[in-house]
């Protein structure tokens, strides 16, 4: 049973390799993965575990940028209290991306990673 077990996971990773080879043709959509089916759910994923690992940037993000647009107090307060919610936001994106990227659809947040464009609030 453990070769079966073997067998099957050589097969399985041989059949991922392989889709992400023929995928990797690049048509301009996104980052570079095509616009395939499988290009699309793979951009998902990765976005998806990227912003569910990095939300938490949204906080000080959204601090700097209030504080550059208004002063250090609404930044500390207002910006602090947008920061939370920024980093709610894309953490629960990032994890319902990544649960639901078999379902192939554009990114749910603008920009779809934190560090493009940090000066540019986050949107939904």
């Amino acid at each position: 049973m453990g070769k079966k077990i073997k067998l099957t996971g050589i097969l399985l990773l041989l059949f991922f390799s392989s889709s992400h080879a023929i995928a990797s043709e690049r048509y301009g959509y996104g980052h570079g993965f095509g616009h395939g089916y499988i290009a699309m759910s793979s951009e998902k994923f990765v976005t998806g575990i990227a912003n569910a690992a990095t939300g938490f940037l949204e906080l000080p993000k959204n601090i700097i940028l209030t504080t550059q647009q208004e002063t250090i107090i609404h930044g500390m307060t207002i910006g602090l209290v947008s920061g939370v919610m920024h980093t709610v936001g894309r953490t629960v994106i990032g994890v319902f991306d990544v649960a639901t990227f078999l379902i192939p659809t554009p990114p749910s947040i603008q920009p779809p990673f934190i560090w493009q464009d940090f000066s540019v609030e986050s949107s939904y």
